[in-house]
């Protein structure tokens, strides 16, 4: 537990959140003001102040609401008070003394939970505010995502140049880009950052190389959010958000230009797409809901690839489960021949896709959505999202006490 003076308090709070700048948080331990605020805490639990824990917790949370209201354009600010609001969420549930957040504790953990205080109110305070800034996360990622939806997915031709995709024909000096580990096309992304791989950096340098433009910059959102320690879990969740709003965004264009709907650009558009689902399953998130968020837009492109005749109308159905039925005719309709070899998509194939998607609508049920959804809504909506409880490992605790031990000998080092 940390102890200090109540007259001491505005300086903690000056020095641990008003102050605390991203570049100087990169070199601490990953949630250091997070423990530092609970250290405080216990101490208050254990002089049984009930006083002054109120007033260290609630000028702590307006603390940190003044500055993401402050900076709420700049994401590493946001993602930096994300990872520290969940990490306090988590100490104080770990040590509330609730068994149902005791089943990975020590036994010296279990002798260090609170004793004095129920914090189950300034858990939900909490909660709501991590929510809040999740939620700017998104915001400010979409935001530099958007501009860039249309060129690397719908327009990017890459397949042209089919034998210039391989990365160590492109990158002529491979052996001293892997000794500097910088490349400007990636905007000096760590090689050895993801996961200690050099792979799915690789993989985002070769997609990259032959965009329109860098690659939605998924691999630069990545290293914020882990160098600042955010849970694996709420990486997962902003990257499933992140691909439903590319998957929106492009299929929301494509609905709407006739001259991306012909079997070429089908083609294009999934290959570009793949890139996009290999950089997932390279950071291991192939086993969650992330790849799937894209499902519209990649069935979108394989309609425009399939065969269109009466003996396909129900294997189409079945292939394109997650599109509606105003988004299936719109593109069989905005179809477009790519030379006078191929020809148009007949009317009648046309009605009879009508007719079977109407009973496919029938048996589903469609009620959210609904057959007459032509555009995706990808500003507004917002997936399922939640904080699982991560408990804090005991011998992480022991190099954190290290660390703060050596904060509290040179405080001008730290924060």
């Amino acid at each position: 537990m940390f102890e200090y003076k109540k007259e001491d308090e505005h300086i903690i709070i000056k020095n641990l959140i008003c102050d605390l700048k991203p570049k100087i948080a990169v070199n601490l331990l990953p949630g250091l003001p997070a423990y530092i605020l609970f250290m405080c805490v216990r101490h208050t639990d254990y002089i049984n102040d009930d006083k002054k824990v109120c007033c260290l917790l609630n000028n702590a949370v307006q603390a940190i609401k003044r500055v993401i209201k402050k900076r709420h354009e700049e994401l590493d600010y946001t993602i930096l008070w994300l990872a520290n609001i969940c990490r306090l969420l988590h100490n104080l549930k770990q040590y509330s003394g609730d068994k149902a957040f005791q089943t990975e504790n020590t036994p010296k953990q279990n002798e260090q939970c609170l004793r004095n205080f129920d914090l189950s109110e300034y858990r939900q305070v909490l909660s709501d505010v991590a929510v809040w800034i999740y939620q700017g996360v998104i915001k400010l990622m979409e935001e530099r995502v958007q501009p860039l939806i249309v060129l690397a997915i719908l327009e990017h031709e890459a397949i042209p140049g089919i034998s210039e995709i391989n990365l160590l024909e492109c990158v002529a000096d491979y052996p001293a880009l892997l000794e500097r580990q910088t490349h400007p096309l990636t905007h000096k992304l760590p090689l050895t950052h993801f996961y200690g791989s050099t792979l799915p950096y690789l993989k985002l340098l070769e997609f990259n190389l032959f965009s329109a433009s860098s690659v939605f910059k998924l691999g630069a959102f990545f290293k914020v959010l882990s160098i600042h320690g955010v849970d694996p879990e709420i990486i997962t969740q902003v990257y499933r958000q992140l691909f439903y709003f590319i998957c929106a965004g492009a299929l929301n264009n494509l609905l709407l230009r006739k001259d991306m709907c012909h079997w070429t650009k089908g083609m294009q558009i999934r290959y570009n797409l793949s890139h996009l689902e290999q950089w997932c399953r390279d950071l291991h998130m192939q086993h969650s809901e992330v790849i799937e968020t894209l499902q519209p837009i990649v069935q979108a492109s394989q309609l425009l690839q399939a065969r269109k005749t009466d003996e396909d109308v129900q294997s189409i159905s079945d292939m394109c489960d997650k599109l509606t039925t105003s988004q299936i005719v719109k593109i069989l309709n905005l179809y477009t021949p790519a030379d006078e070899y191929e020809e148009r998509v007949p009317i009648s194939f046309i009605r009879k896709m009508q007719q079977c998607l109407a009973k496919r609508d029938e048996q589903s049920q469609l009620v959210v959505s609904g057959p007459s959804t032509l555009l995706m809504d990808g500003h507004l909506a917002r997936l399922p999202h939640s904080f699982p409880f991560q408990p804090f490992q005991h011998p992480t605790g022991r190099h954190c006490v290290a660390r703060l031990s050596r904060l509290a000998s040179h405080p001008a080092q730290g924060v």
